[in-house]
């Protein structure tokens, strides 16, 4: 099976992988990434787009998907024009992969491009990698409409499995924007937890629990696979929000707000 990757000149990359596409049989395939994967099964001529305005970046990703035999031909754009411009078959079109960088979600421009794609590609998935985990984005982009939202610091596997997810109908979000909505949506949250914990990032929230817990600096970043720098940084950026001069009034502000019950 062919998997073509085009880039920016148009010429074509062909890689022919000697594997299996199966579905629901007991093949397995003899690759180190692919033990026991059984993918979707796809139509010759179905594709994935990249659309990202960094021609390493995109290159680099359609490349690592090809690696890990996504099953899908990829091809890479540096947008919607440039899309619509190839004159690809929008029928074949299984899913858009949009690459915003570290661009977040509060820039008005970047939320009118996606709900374009969105309305452009609407029988296809549109799914966003970013940078940003923070709750606050996931949740704007799941209300422009995109199947999926996927942060940068994830595994190539992983990446393919929520595209795979967002072809079949389903919506991925990351784990820790789901481990975030767990505490706000939490029985018993007061108003004022849920207001102060929809502010934190992701790593944010991590942190601040590590400091609940009376760990020290290097405990939050080793567990969290953090420079101690960072942490501090993170640490500073709380207290700000909670109005804390101190980490021990971090502390007892975050166990404050959490109930007695909730705690773990």
């Amino acid at each position: 099976m062919e998997n073509t990757h085009t880039s920016l000149t148009g010429k074509s990359e062909f890689e022919s992988y000697n594997r299996d596409i199966v579905v629901n049989n007991s093949h397995q395939l003899n690759d180190k990434y692919s033990n026991d994967r059984h993918f979707q099964k796809y139509r010759p001529d179905d594709y994935l787009a990249i659309v990202d305005k960094r021609a390493l970046e995109r290159e680099c990703l359609a490349q690592a998907l090809l690696n890990h035999h996504i099953g899908l031909k990829v091809f890479t754009f540096g947008s919607l024009e440039e899309w619509q411009a190839s004159k690809k078959e929008i029928s074949n079109l299984r899913a858009v992969l949009i690459n915003t960088g570290n661009r977040n979600l509060d820039d008005a421009d970047l939320t009118a491009e996606i709900s374009e794609f969105v309305t452009t590609f609407e029988n296809a998935a549109v799914v966003v990698v970013a940078e940003n985990d923070d709750l606050n984005y996931v949740l704007k982009a799941l209300e422009l409409g995109v199947r999926g939202y996927i942060p940068t610091t994830v595994g190539i596997e992983i990446c393919m499995q929520a595209i795979e997810l967002a072809i079949a109908g389903g919506k991925f979000v990351p784990a820790s924007s789901v481990l975030a909505l767990r505490k706000i949506l939490g029985g018993g949250r007061s108003d004022e937890y849920r207001h102060i914990a929809t502010s934190f990032t992701a790593r944010q929230s991590a942190v601040a629990e590590g400091l609940r817990r009376g760990k020290a600096n290097k405990i939050i970043a080793y567990e969290l696979n953090l420079c101690e720098s960072t942490v501090k940084v993170h640490i500073r950026n709380i207290m700000k929000k909670l109005g804390a001069t101190n980490r021990t009034e971090v502390a007892y502000k975050i166990s404050d707000m959490i109930p007695h019950e909730s705690r773990f």
